[in-house]
Formats: structure tokens, sequence, C-alpha cells
């Protein structure tokens, strides 16, 4: 790759180099934005690296680029900009020490090789020269262009020196080993697993970051499939952990609980987008959380596990809380969970379309990630059975759509509404309100009105006086 001539048409590239000689200091763009050069991956953020003051540059190239909204760490010798697509962060070049227990560096000025040298993975210490003298040329003092090369993870120096300066590390190595799909050298592993427990004086917020990106990347279970084999699952998820080796019925899931948890998440990772379907991935990894706890042996049939949906949206809150995960996202992912056996018990002709009506405003606004998590959930390696399978959750769809269709009943509530029915009653605003307007609901459910106001409001006439007379 001639770095000379791709980095040349970054016009903000010109404008630091041209202040980098003006300055006389040495000025290199490092880190990820070089790695993906060389994958061909779009990154918008850049790390510049100055042998001097960062803030300071930093502050006279937002300057000469009219930036006002400049962020500066001067502790940590960082400052932070946004200019056209970009995001800069400038640092100086510095050596860092921790002090144990705590992953906040002291901090020192250093040289190129001291701030190359504390850089988490091999494949993050690449430098692309940005002074005239040399500009684009590649330093790569750990031959991490060689390990872009062949898709490995390793880190500068000892990876127990590495983990024990900052623990997240440890979580950052699979999270890059899912995003990039690359492997981790064994020494690597050897490491975090025997400094696991560090991960410990990390901020929960940091560990649930990384786990996120893990889930957000091409194929998560690369990531998750690390953390099991290194024991950090345990640690950063041990409700996840605890499902291996938990046996169930083969016809439609494989075997292993765990296995097949993975496969549902990779599943489920293959037909969406990463950004938009964060919360259905997660949801995908804890939609049989409770198999562990509600698993039992039932002669002629095997392994059940009857009301793991339910217990399992119920353990849903608690895993929020410790994890530090948004809790505006817990009523949809406790949806998932208890939900997602629901459409296939709906395939037998049989089923009428009030069962059909039911589930789809249990659904809600969230039906067709519903679906998408019960087809992802076919993880039999008979395609003859996921074929079949498949055909069913097609079947329930038709007719969730014809009952649509017929019912318009996406965004279902009582034509009727609550202060209709106070008028119509004589009531005050009261629990009594709401149960005849369930009432009327529950009529149009089962089929017996339909669902517009004129109906509905006869309906009403006909059972307020038994609703009143219950007062």
């Amino acid at each position: 790759m001639n770095l000379n001539k791709k980095i040349d048409k970054i016009k903000l590239l010109k404008e630091v180099s041209i202040l980098a000689d003006e300055r006389k200091e040495e000025v290199y763009l490092v880190g990820g934005f070089v790695r993906d050069m060389f994958l061909n991956r779009q990154k918008p953020e850049m790390d510049i690296l100055i042998i001097g003051d960062g803030p300071e540059f930093a502050e006279k190239l937002a300057n000469r680029l009219g930036i006002k909204n400049i962020v500066i760490y001067r502790n940590f010798g960082t400052a932070q900009f946004k200019y056209e697509d970009y995001t800069l962060e400038f640092v100086g070049a510095r050596t860092e020490s921790y002090v144990k227990g705590s992953r906040n560096p002291i901090v020192e000025p250093g040289t190129l090789d001291d701030d190359i040298n504390r850089r988490d993975f091999t494949i993050n210490t690449l430098a692309v020269s940005l002074n005239k003298n040399n500009f684009g040329e590649l330093y790569d003092k750990f031959s991490g262009l060689e390990d872009i090369k062949k898709k490995i993870i390793k880190t500068p120096l000892d990876p127990y020196k590495t983990f024990d300066d900052d623990p997240l590390r440890i979580m950052r190595a699979f999270r890059f080993a899912a995003q990039l799909e690359f492997d981790i050298d064994s020494s690597i592993l050897e490491a975090a697993e025997a400094m696991a427990d560090r991960l410990k004086i990390v901020a929960q917020e940091r560990i649930t970051d990384e786990f996120l990106k893990i889930l957000a990347s091409p194929k998560p279970s690369v990531g998750l499939m690390y953390m099991h084999q290194t024991k950090v699952l345990e640690i950063v998820f041990p409700e996840i952990a605890e499902m291996e080796g938990v046996e169930q019925r083969k016809d439609h899931h494989h075997k292993d609980v765990f296995l097949h948890t993975l496969m549902v998440v990779d599943n489920v990772s293959a037909v969406t987008d990463p950004e938009a379907s964060i919360w259905l991935r997660f949801a995908a990894l804890v939609h049989d959380i409770a198999k562990p706890q509600t698993k039992k042996f039932v002669d002629g049939i095997g392994w059940t596990f009857h009301g793991h949906e339910e217990l399992g949206a119920r353990m849903m809150k608690n895993i929020f809380n410790r994890m530090k995960l948004p809790h505006t996202k817990l009523p949809y992912v406790e949806k998932l969970v208890r939900l997602h056996l629901r459409p296939i018990a709906l395939v037998d002709d049989q089923v009428t379309d009030s069962a059909i009506r039911r589930f789809i405003v249990a659904a809600g606004d969230d039906l067709e990630d519903l679906i998408t998590l019960c087809r992802a959930d076919i993880t039999s390696k008979n395609q003859s059975k996921v074929s079949k399978y498949l055909r069913n959750y097609e079947k329930v769809m038709n007719r969730v759509h014809e009952v649509l269709e017929k019912d318009k009943l996406r965004a279902f509530q009582s034509p009727v509404r609550g202060d209709v029915i106070m008028e119509v009653c004589g009531l005050k605003p009261s629990k009594k309100v709401g149960e005849i307007k369930s009432a009327i609901e529950e009529a149009i459910l089962d089929g017996k009105i339909g669902n517009n106001f004129e109906e509905a409001y006869n309906y009403l006439l006909q059972i307020k006086d038994n609703f009143l007379s219950s007062q």
C-alpha cells in the first residue's frame, strides 16, 4: 500500500504536517486509523501523536481550522475536537506507570518508543509520520503489519504486564477478535485466564461497553467463545457461563444450551444491522438464560425447561442493574425473552384468530424483532428440520398479517376511551373505568365485536350495568 498517497488525500493531515514543521515537532498518525487503512475499513476517529505538547498543538490547529469547540484534558496531556467527518484526538508522547489496584496511569512525557511501548496490541502500534521530510513513512517497531496480515492479536510487551497495567485490555482483545475476526495469540489467552480477576478493579460501565461492542461485531460468538475459554465470562456474565453443558432436546436446537445460544446470536447478527439491533442481539443472548434453573428430566420426553421464558424475563432487571445497562431497553428485552416461545405455539391450524390477536397485542411494535429472534432460534444441524420450522414461522406470520389486515390491531386499544366511559357510566377517574375498558378490549380480542367505535360503544352500553351494580 502506498501510505503517502493514501493519507495525502486527507486535506486535514496536510494542515497537521504544515503545523508540525512550523513547530519543529515530530507528529505521527497512530493506532486504529492506521490499522484500518491496511484492512480497508473506514474509521472516523484519528489519533495524532505529538512528540511534545499535545493539547497546545491541538489548540493551534483548531484555531487554524476555525474550530471553537475543543476539549482538553491537561492531566492526561490530551485534547479532542471534531473536524468535518473526523473525531480527532491529540496526545503528547508519554510513558505510563500504574499503581496496584488502579487502572488510572501516572503519566509522564516520553519518546515515540515510550508511547508505542505502552499500547495494547501490536496491530495498534503502527505509526505514520506526518512531517514533511518523511511524510507517509511507516514506523512498525513490533511488526504490527505482519500481525495484521496473519490476522492475529498479540501484545507488544508481555501480556501479563499489559493486562496488569490495564485489565480492560482483556476485554479489548476479545472485542478486536470479534470485530476483525482475528485469532488471539495463545500467550494472551493464558494471561487473560490467569488475570481475569483483575477485571474487578475496572468500572462496570467500561466492561459493559466492551461487551456490547462484542455483541455488535459481525460474529459475536468469536469474542464470546474467547471469554468462555478464558473463564472471563464467569466474571462478566456468569448466568451465560452457567449454560455450558446444560443439555436439551435436539429437535430444532443444538444439544448444548450455551453453544445453541452462541449460534442464535450469530444468526441474528447475520441478518441485522449492528447499530440498530444491539438489543435484539442481547435478547438473543439471554433468551434461554433461565434454562439451567428450570431443567427437569421427564420420562419419555427428555429434558424440559418449563417456565424458563417467564423466569428469564424476571431475571433481566437484576442483570440490567448489575451490568449498568440502560433501563430504557429493559422492557424490550423482557418482552422478547418472555414471548420467544409464543409464535411456534400458534402453528396449529386450529389456532383461533383470537389467539393470534393476543399475540399481536403482546408483541406490539416489536413483532418483527420477535419473529427474527424465533427464526434465529432454530439451530439444528438437520436441514430438513430447519426448513420445517422456518415454514412454520412463515405460516404464523401469514396468519398474523391476515388478522392485522382485518383488524388493524398493530396499535390496539379500546376505540372507546376512558372519558367516554366516565361520561356514559357517570364515573370519576377510578379503577372501575380501567376494568370496563379492559372488558371492551377483551371482547375485541375474542372476536365478539369489531375493532371500531360503534360496536365498542354499543358493547359498553350492554355491559355497563353489570359493572356499576358491583360497585
